[in-house]
This record gives C-alpha cells, structure tokens and sequence, in this order.
C-alpha cells in the first residue's frame, strides 16, 4: 500500500509542475494555480509517506 501511495505523490507532483508549466506559458493564471496546489497535494502526500516511513519499526 505505502508503494502505491509514494506513486500516487509522484504522480501529483507531475501533474501539477506539468499545469503550472501550460498555465504559465499560456498566461492562464488559472491553470496555473490549480497546478501548484496540485503539486502541493503531492508533496504533502510525499511527506506523509517518508514520516511513515521514519517511525516504523524495524
């Protein structure tokens, strides 16, 4: 489960740079936005999963 959840925040954090990128060149303030808050979904989610990973017992 904790794969498919690293993949899912790399995932968003493409998806997001990608819009911020379009949105950027596009002049779509817009678009834009909606990508970064999308890459920082995906950051948060990366976040989540390296403390996870951080407290796990060994």
């Amino acid at each position: 489960m904790a794969g498919d959840e690293k993949a899912k925040a790399k995932g968003e954090q493409v998806k997001g740079k990608v819009k911020r990128a379009v949105g950027g060149a596009l002049g779509n303030e817009s678009l834009k936005a909606k990508g970064h808050a999308e890459e920082s979904k995906g950051d948060m989610r990366a976040a989540k999963e390296k403390t996870k990973d951080a407290i796990k017992p060994k």
